[in-house]
Parts: structure tokens; sequence; C-alpha cells
């Protein structure tokens, strides 16, 4: 019989089922946990993390009083992200490995003491929103001495894009490992790995890019990666 592996995914407003579609694919060694305000000290039971996307992070939570820039929500889900912090350091605490997608990796980067840029367009970045409805498409350029180049030996990849806010202040635990053309960060990783377990904060959306570019070596290769640092956290663990 083989072993079953429990990955909890936090719950998102929107969109919510291309993250197990992804992760699970035709695994049935993978049963998802959709985490939510009432059961996410389930996470101890995990053994690995997603961190999902969705609507901003509270503006409080990086010591920012501004609620009132440009794309902002009508309305801020502080219960969500005051759960999600929860979660983030409780999988800290017991080394679980955690992957955060979009607005995942900007609540984590604020957890650990970074700030965020607002609205990218409003200082002048590109637009990194959806387009018609599409998610955006560009071009990200990956560090030769980064976690991320290991995993996908390339220096060019692609990346899809449906955000308006980005990472300002990177957090003194982590680096960026992958960069947009006009100087987003796209991927953060730990400075110092040693002792740590496996953590990528993504941008993208991969969940999503894998829809349409199933054999992409980046999205791919993350997942790999994390689906691996999963299983091995379940048999350290057994």
């Amino acid at each position: 019989m083989q072993n079953v592996i429990f990955i909890g995914i936090t719950d998102s407003e929107a969109s919510y089922a291309n993250y197990p579609l992804w992760i699970k694919n035709d695994d049935p060694c993978i049963k998802i946990i959709k985490l939510t305000p009432d059961n996410y000290d389930v996470v101890n039971h995990c053994s690995a993390i997603i961190l999902s996307g969705g609507i901003d992070t509270h503006p409080k939570f990086y010591n920012n009083k501004r609620i009132n820039y440009p794309n902002a929500p009508e309305a801020f889900n502080e219960q969500r992200d005051e759960y999600e912090i929860i979660i983030f350091q409780l999988s800290q605490k017991i080394g679980l490995p955690v992957l955060a997608i979009c607005r995942g990796m900007q609540l984590v980067n604020v957890c650990m003491g970074g700030t965020l840029i607002q609205d990218l367009e409003e200082n002048n970045k590109s637009n990194h929103r959806k387009q018609n409805n599409k998610d955006g498409i560009h071009n990200i350029k990956i560090e030769k001495d980064s976690y991320l180049f290991t995993i996908c030996k390339t220096e060019l990849a692609t990346v899809n894009s449906a955000h308006h806010q980005g990472l300002d202040t990177i957090a003194p635990e982590f680096r960026v490992s992958a960069w947009s053309h006009d100087g987003v960060a796209e991927v953060i990783e730990r400075k110092d790995r040693n002792n740590h377990p496996f953590f990528l904060g993504v941008q993208g959306h991969p969940e999503r890019f894998a829809q349409i570019q199933p054999n992409d070596i980046l999205t791919s290769n993350i997942r790999s990666q994390f689906i691996n640092a999963a299983k091995n956290n379940f048999l350290c663990k057994s």
C-alpha cells in the first residue's frame, strides 16, 4: 500500500480548484486539505503547505496606513490575512515545505518583515494585471547562483501574471531569484537554505500556467521539487 501525503492549500476567493488540480495531478499518493479559518489547525497533519493567491493583504500588516490606492479591493479580508500568517508561522515551526503563490508570496514577505508596492503601474512598472480577462504573459530573468536556477537550469523563463502589487522591501531572510524585465520580484527563496525546509515564493500562477503550457520547465520543475520535498518530509516523520 502506498503512503498518502496530505498537502494543505489555503482557501482563495476565486479559482481555488486550479490549485489541487495542478498539485495532485494524477498522483494517488497526494490528498488535498483545504485550509480555512475553521480548520487551519490541521496543518499539523500536513506534509507541505501552499499559500494561494487572492486579494491584497491589508496594508496594516506591513505598517502602511494607506488603503485607498489604485486597484485596491473594495473590502480586505483581514481574517484571511491573520489565519494565513498563523499557518505560515506554524509551518515554519514544525518544518513544513511551503510554496507561496502570488498573494501568498506577498503575505510571506510581509510576515517576515518586508513591505509591498501597493500598485505597480502607479510606481512606473508595467501592467502585470489580467488583460481582456486573460493572464498576462512575460519573461523573467533567473539568477544563476540561485536555488531556482538549480531547479530549472535556465536563466530565462516565461510566467503568467494577474497581479497589481509586488514586493518592495525584501524581508531579511529572503533573496530575489528571478526578476521581470521592469524590475519586479518574480520569485523569492531563502538566502540560507541550510536546516530549513523547502520554500519558494512565486509571483505568477503556475497552477493556471500549467493548463496552457503543461510542459513548461519552470512550472513543472517547481511542482516536482515541492512534491518531492513533501514526500521526503512525510518519510522523515514516519
